[in-house]
């Protein structure tokens, strides 16, 4: 069983609760930093054989909770894609303050929404060595109006704007649940129970209607085009939770070294665990050409 270690560092004045597995291998080993999905915590056990993976591959992997989920502190159940991005860069501070980490060698890996945010980062923070990102949200308005028909973008739209109204006001606005209300979930995502394990008390029953704002704000796709990282990106083919085109736009904008693998599939949930061997197959690959200061040993 992998190795794991409760830690706690600071972003934005919250306590960030986070696990951190040591990579196996002598001395300083490079670090990765694992982004979690819309409304993810560091609970949700298909991200474990990931970390599992990485770890055994001489890799330290640190997953956290988000400001508001999980374990950490912060406005209960807020979803704040730019504060998001301020707390894994934070976990890259914790992480290259480590004595058993190599600061020359960070990482990160996202899923989902999260790969929208590891993008982001990657284009802001130049101690990203590499990126990689499974299914990642480009645009966070087009997501959400993806998952609408059009009348139905045009009423949540108004509904946002009654709801700043309401706040401009004095008023407390509308509360929702994030994964049905904020996102408008796929039939897959009705009938998936891939976080079913998660304790109920880890994932806040609603999210603030603002927090839709700075989601339709948030565009991680304009910000990789900065990045000195290499990025390398899974789009999966038929994906109806976060479309194929998402991907190949960060890839398409990425300057630098990059990779595009399609995973032939029409699911978003089930295939981080059907797709597993190949993902993380393609992804020590990466790294190991692209994430690391020096060769890895691991005894």
């Amino acid at each position: 069983m992998t190795e794991r270690l409760d830690v706690q560092y600071s972003s934005g004045g919250d306590v960030i609760r986070a696990w951190f597995y040591p990579g196996a291998g002598p001395g300083r080993r490079p670090a990765i930093v694992f982004c979690p999905g819309f409304t993810g915590t560091k609970f949700a056990a298909f991200y474990q054989p990931y970390v599992a993976a990485f770890a055994a591959a001489g890799w330290s992997v640190l997953l956290a909770d988000y400001r508001g989920w999980g374990e950490s502190g912060g406005p209960r159940g807020e979803i704040v894609p730019q504060r998001q991005v301020q707390d894994i860069r934070a976990g890259l501070t914790y992480a290259a303050s480590r004595e058993d980490v190599d600061p020359q060698g960070l990482s990160l890996f996202g899923v989902s929404f999260g790969g929208g945010i590891a993008v982001a980062v990657a284009g802001l923070d130049p101690r990203v060595r590499s990126c990689i990102v499974v299914s990642p949200v480009s645009d966070g308005e087009l997501w959400l109006h993806e998952m609408r028909r059009e009348y139905e973008w045009r009423e949540f739209l108004a509904e946002l704007d009654e709801n700043d109204a309401d706040m401009v006001a004095g008023g407390s606005g509308r509360s929702l649940p994030a994964g049905d209300g904020i996102m408008i979930p796929t039939p897959e995502k009705r009938a998936t129970n891939i976080k079913g394990d998660v304790p109920a008390a880890m994932v806040p029953g609603k999210t603030p209607l603002w927090c839709a704002r700075a989601i339709i704000d948030f565009r991680p796709v304009d910000q990789i085009a900065r990045t000195a990282a290499a990025v390398l990106v899974f789009a999966v083919s038929r994906d109806a939770t976060v479309p194929a085109a998402h991907g190949r736009a960060i890839f398409e904008a990425s300057p630098r070294a990059r990779r595009l693998v399609t995973i032939d599939a029409a699911s978003h949930y089930a295939t981080y665990v059907d797709h597993f061997d190949a993902i993380s197959a393609h992804s020590l690959t990466w790294l190991a050409d692209h994430g690391a200061p020096r060769t890895l040993t691991v005894e």
